[in-house]
């Protein structure tokens, strides 16, 4: 969960932790992707509430005394905020023997770039951007179906796409609407910006298909096409709803949505009139669901 605070042009955000993921990053000792999971998840509600990071604090709670694990979170978090020029203006770690592993949390305080209401439009294109695995979400689930077993796929980092985002939003790109499909995956954050009276209609896409550790987390787990849609981000991490102009516009919003770690964006849909609805082409059959 994430709380917001509205102050004047500044809005406070934080997340209350890495939940589930934490106790593999303990037990995988990924403490420098631990910190940037954390980073991530807030950088990216920014972008959608188009503020641009100013201040951040970090909280660290950890089983046991751990010097290593404390000063990789917090030179990791030093590093990536020096790139984007975030003060990181304060940080306390607190160690708790009650816990499993250990979790990171940090709140960031963001300046308004753009005032825009965040909302999708009818007869806009949907541009899907890739994830770069599980990203933060789901874990409880994952812990049911995988038991004590570890895998690199567990702590694979959230990507972070706020930078081009930020950027894409100074310069004046036409986006009507933004999500970053975090917890609730699709049912919650495609309905957010989408409103009563317009649906949502994502497409099957080759291009965007999940990784292969969704495909096992359903056949292990045993879940619905809908579950999975409802709980993970099924290989999309992002999404954006952009008028239909020009192919020029297009073409160049989707060109900047090129990461370098090989991340790529595509069209996977449209909004359209409708009840308030997401509608998927399933990737897991050759089914739609409706959320």
């Amino acid at each position: 969960m994430r709380l917001g605070i509205m102050t004047g042009t500044f809005q406070k955000v934080q997340q209350t932790g890495l939940g589930q993921k934490g106790v593999y990053h303990w037990r995988q000792r990924t403490f420098e992707n631990a910190a940037l999971d954390a980073l991530a998840m807030n950088l990216n509600d920014l972008a959608v509430m188009r503020r641009e990071a100013k201040k951040l604090h970090n909280h660290i709670i950890i089983q046991e005394e751990d010097e290593e694990a404390i000063l990789e979170v917090i030179g990791t978090l030093g590093a990536e905020c020096k790139k984007r020029g975030i003060i990181m203006d304060s940080g306390e770690t607190s160690i708790q023997d009650n816990i499993i592993g250990f979790d990171v949390s940090v709140t960031i305080t963001g300046e308004m770039t753009r005032k825009s209401d965040n909302k999708f439009a009818s007869g806009d294109y949907l541009i899907g951007i890739q994830s770069s695995g599980l990203h933060s979400n789901g874990f409880t689930r994952v812990r049911k179906v995988f038991g004590e077993e570890l895998r690199k796929e567990f702590v694979e980092p959230t990507q972070i796409y706020y930078d081009t985002l930020i950027s894409l939003i100074k310069d004046g790109a036409r986006i009507n609407g933004m999500a970053h499909i975090t917890g609730g995956a699709y049912a919650k954050n495609l309905k957010n910006p989408l409103g009563k009276n317009l649906d949502v209609f994502i497409e099957r896409n080759p291009d965007l298909k999940p990784q292969s550790i969704f495909y096992e987390i359903k056949e292990r787990g045993e879940f619905t096409d809908e579950e999975m849609y409802k709980t993970f981000n099924c290989g999309v991490g992002f999404v954006l709803s952009v008028p239909k102009t020009s192919n020029g516009d297009l073409r160049e919003i989707i060109e900047r949505l090129t990461f370098e770690n090989g991340t790529h964006a595509y069209i996977f849909g449209e909004v359209t009139n409708g009840n308030g609805n997401v509608r998927i082409q399933s990737s897991f059959s050759d089914g739609e669901i409706v959320l």
